[in-house]
């Protein structure tokens, strides 16, 4: 939450020099919208943990029903695909009332680009089987999150789709170190002499 409070505050401030009318009291009143940025961010933090819980949810009932993870990795990336083509042709199919003529080829694009870093830096930490789900994890489950801001203006897509993109990019790289913990917290607690 404190991670979607950072950016979402420093996002926020950015829009802010670029247009003088986002915020709520224009730029006059830069502390105000500050303050109120990070606690939007904080929601967006809670919203952003409430999909990662849920796709590690949907991973175990999938991998359960499937038995077989190279078809649960193929559907996931067939997802992806599908999913940034499907955000692509609503904003193009939208471009009119968006006042603009490259969101919907801009935010596909760099979606993608930032998830396959992501889901690189995971690769290299982990092992290649967490390609796959890292990608359908920052492109999917992001741009379900955000869902209700692509039917808005490009500002409040830039507002929500880059501190949900942050927060769950940060979640699926911390979460092998905090199952390395547990696990050698639990191996240490097992290995040691019951009390009498």
């Amino acid at each position: 939450m404190v991670v979607g409070g950072v950016v979402s505050a420093i996002v926020g401030t950015v829009m802010q020099w670029v247009d003088p009318d986002f915020g709520i009291l224009g730029l006059k009143a830069t502390g105000f919208n500050l303050l109120t940025m990070a606690l939007v961010g904080l929601l967006f933090g809670a919203f952003s943990q409430m999909g990662f819980f849920s796709y590690l949810t949907l991973n175990y009932i999938a991998l359960s029903v499937l038995r077989k993870g190279y078809l649960w990795n193929a559907l996931q990336a067939y997802t992806s695909l599908f999913a940034l083509g499907g955000v692509g042709y609503i904003l193009y199919k939208d471009r009119g009332t968006l006042d603009n003529d490259w969101i919907f080829w801009v935010l596909p694009l760099v979606l993608l680009l930032a998830s396959w870093a992501v889901a690189y830096v995971k690769a290299k930490q982990t092992n290649n089987n967490a390609f796959i789900p890292t990608l359908f994890l920052c492109i999917v489950v992001t741009l379900l999150e955000a869902w209700q801001s692509l039917q808005s203006n490009v500002s409040a897509m830039t507002f929500m789709v880059i501190p949900m993109f942050v927060c769950n990019a940060y979640q699926i790289l911390w979460l092998h170190r905090l199952l390395r913990k547990e696990q050698t917290t639990e191996s240490a607690s097992s290995n040691a002499k019951p009390v009498v």
